[in-house]
């Protein structure tokens, strides 16, 4: 299979002086009108091509002969490659047409505003920028034959986060984001870059720990509502220094880091609690990047963390969630952290056209100790996600994007993704029954998922899903009850 890629503007020669982009097009029209009013019969792509050649050797953008194709996907990239180069022309056209400013006056500032990008802000001489981004999503959950735990059907924000994040300078970057989303604000990443190269940048501040593939992903580029198992073991944000770049042309890339030390599945404490750190690492490869073939959308690497912790208490000790963000294990109250807590986790992902795949598996291991007692449990998870594009767009770690947004008078309907999952979440047996109560905990959890999601435009995103996951123990005299829930979103990001 063939993967095709964005086109590069073509450049265009400029006129003798400043030729604006409607008589380029005019040329264009009345070339292929008339070619096309000589011909009887309905153009073949040949013909196509054929009055495309013309136009370019008007342009003075002529490729070398041999160098062209007639099938269509060629044409269009020509096509938009001729677009490109004549914005691009008339952009500078218009830089170089516009006054000088007055002495003493500086430059006005660039304001750009894109459908795809949101708003920014760029000085005039390119070293500040400015960019404002959105994420919202608005969900409805339904829980199904909850009759042993009833949970309350709801509508709910999930997620509402504005981002303001941008450059000062060459060496200076950051980025901003609060949560509005739930009963208080809270701050979700707010850190600074200090950029030295691509291969080398120290960030600080509130970040994501490096641990979790599909952590790592943005909460609207996640295939499904909810991230998987896995992301149930991993820290979620954490606050310290990180080294992180990327090496041999993008296609390795890593990061080193300290920290104040985060729970499974959870931020860390606004200050660190018990005075120790945690260490944490990732490499991540993707050998065949930037390439045609059919690896070259494949990665793969590991990530782990190690570092002590000392307390009792939600900012010490996880609780872990079902697909429907219940808690199906937690610790008993007397239960504290006491030692080193480790994690280590290898994660692939595989895109090839429509199709991808992504795989992770986490250990975590933690010393805990109750009166007199001491252990060191061992916990794990893993999940499976699939995805294909049924419209046939690039899937992709960062989403989807339709060659084709919708608009029902034009005929265009988005794109559309289907979705499965499986995964697993294992206590280790030597937490019951002291550590963790096994009428009131599960031992192990296993789900699946099944998903539609429809990418109205590059923007906006409609999804559904059903899970359905069952338990080993976890309620007085046997098993949990199955949950089974119907989760619907709308999205809006830029």
């Amino acid at each position: 299979m063939r993967l095709s890629r964005p086109p590069l503007p073509i450049p265009i020669p400029a006129a003798p002086r400043a030729w604006p982009r409607r008589r380029a097009l005019a040329l264009t029209l009345a070339l292929l009108s008339a070619t096309a009013a000589a011909q009887d019969a309905a153009p073949t792509p040949e013909d196509i091509a054929e009055r495309l050649r013309v136009v370019e050797r008007r342009l003075g953008i002529a490729p070398a002969d041999g160098a062209t194709r007639s099938d269509l996907a060629e044409l269009d990239r020509r096509l938009r490659a001729i677009e490109l180069g004549l914005d691009e022309r008339d952009r500078q056209a218009t830089l170089a047409a516009a006054p000088p400013p007055a002495p003493g006056k500086q430059p006005a500032p660039e304001i750009t505003l894109a459908a795809d990008k949101g708003a920014s802000i760029r000085s005039a001489d390119g070293q500040v920028q400015l960019k404002l981004g959105v994420l919202a999503q608005a969900d409805h959950r339904v829980f199904i034959d909850d009759d042993q735990r009833p949970q309350n059907d709801t509508f709910l924000w999930r997620r509402i986060r504005p981002t303001l994040e941008g450059s000062w300078g060459e060496r200076v970057g950051f980025r901003l984001t609060p949560e509005f989303a739930g009963d208080s604000a809270s701050i979700v990443d707010a850190y600074i870059d200090l950029k030295f190269n691509p291969a080398a940048t120290v960030r600080v501040g509130k970040v994501k720990g490096p641990v979790g593939l599909e952590r790592l992903q943005g909460g609207g580029s996640i295939a499904l509502v909810e991230r998987g198992f896995p992301t149930e073991l991993a820290p979620n944000r954490d606050i310290g220094a990180q080294l992180q770049g990327a090496l041999a042309k993008s296609k390795v890339n890593y990061v080193l880091g300290v920290y104040n030390g985060a729970p499974d599945g959870r931020d860390s404490p606004t200050s660190n609690p018990d005075d120790e750190f945690e260490f944490a690492g990732r490499l991540f490869v993707e050998p065949w990047k930037g390439g045609d073939g059919a690896l070259s959308g494949l990665g793969f690497g590991i990530a782990a963390s190690s570092g002590d912790k000392s307390g009792s208490g939600n900012n010490f000790l996880p609780r872990y969630r079902t697909p429907g963000q219940a808690t199906f294990f937690s610790y008993r109250a007397a239960v504290a952290a006491d030692g080193t807590h480790t994690r280590w986790s290898p994660q692939a992902y595989w895109y090839a056209g429509p199709v991808g795949v992504l795989g992770e598996y986490i250990r975590s291991k933690q010393d805990v100790t109750v009166a007199s007692t001491r252990a060191s449990l061992d916990h794990s998870a893993w999940q499976l996600t699939g995805s294909w594009v049924l419209t046939g767009e690039k899937a992709g770690y960062r989403g989807v994007k339709p060659d084709h947004p919708f608009a029902p008078g034009d005929g265009g309907w988005g794109a559309f993704e289907l979705v499965a999952r499986y995964g697993q979440l294992d206590i280790d047996d030597a937490a019951f029954p002291l550590f963790a109560d096994p009428a009131a905990s599960a031992s192990k959890s296993k789900a699946w998922t099944l998903g539609l999601n429809w990418y109205l435009t590059g923007n906006l995103k409609l999804v559904a899903n059903y899970a359905q996951a069952d338990f080993d123990g976890g309620a007085t005299g046997g098993d949990r009850e199955d949950e089974k829930t119907f989760f619907t979103r709308a999205q809006f990001a830029f």
